[in-house]
This record gives C-alpha cells, structure tokens and sequence, in this order.
C-alpha cells in the first residue's frame, strides 16, 4: 500500500533537475578569494620580515615567533582556498559547463596545484598567480550564472 501512495505522489510532481548538490547560492568563489588574499599577505609580510642582530635574544625570538605564526596562517590560508576551490569544481561545475568552457578542469588543476605551491614555499609569484586563478574561476562562475559580478578585493 505504501508503495502505491509513494508512486502516486511521485506521479503528481514534476520531476526536478538539480544543477548542483545544493540548493542554488551556496556557491560562490569569492570564499576562495578571501583565503588567497591571506595568503598573499602572509607571503608579503614574511618576505618583509628582517632578521633581528644574532646578539639580541629578545627580538630573535620575536622574529621566530612571528615568523613562525606568519606561515602557520599562510599555510592554513591555503588549504582553505584549495578546500573551496575543489567544492567549486566538484560540486558546482557540471558537464554542460565543461563543454562550454573545455579548460575548466585545467583552470581548477592549475589552481589547486598554486595552492601547494603557496604552502610549501614563499613565492609572491606564486601567491600572485593564484589569485589569478581565482579571477579565472570567478569570471567563469558568475558567467555561468548569466551575471557580471566586479572581483574585488578584500584588502583594498
């Protein structure tokens, strides 16, 4: 009996066709965006960061501790931009969408691999090309969304 209640009620609706895994406007890069900004930033300030006199103790172990916190950030940063970036890709993007744009997969590869690379070294370069990336990938998202969303960025 419960059978029959169930086809009938599936038989009275129309059937649905969900483009992503969740409900439409979860999505969006600008997640990513943010977390590559703090990248690059940490990138920068130990870049900027100057080794203090070897015989003052004190401000050796400012730089240290600073510096140790520095990449700490820069290397969390990143793996959230590539935990967002690989939610994009994965879940987002369908085939339609790779048929009208066929260097997506190597956009988001490319993109991801930045992401490593941020973390295992200190590269302004890398941590640049990144955030191009992630312009790539908001220009193509928001273009499958039939919008034109300005990539601004949060550090001004």
């Amino acid at each position: 009996m419960l059978k029959r209640i169930a086809e009938r009620i599936a038989g009275a609706l129309p059937a649905a066709d969900a483009h992503c895994d969740g409900p439409c406007g979860i999505y969006d890069p600008a997640a990513a965006r943010i977390t590559a900004e703090a990248v690059k930033s940490m990138t920068n300030k130990i870049l900027a960061l100057e080794l203090p006199d070897a015989s003052d103790a004190a401000a050796v172990a400012r730089y240290h501790n600073t510096l140790a916190r520095y990449v700490a950030i820069k290397e969390e940063q990143a793996e959230l931009t590539k935990r967002d970036l690989l939610i994009l890709w994965t879940d987002y993007f369908k085939p339609p969408h790779l048929e009208k744009y066929p260097n997506l997969h190597d956009t988001f590869w490319k993109a991801a691999k930045l992401c490593s690379a941020c973390k295992v070294e200190v590269s302004a370069q890398h941590a640049d090309e990144l955030m191009d990336a992630i312009q790539e990938i908001h220009n193509i998202f928001w273009e499958t969304k039939g919008r034109q969303v300005e990539w601004m960025l949060a550090g001004g």
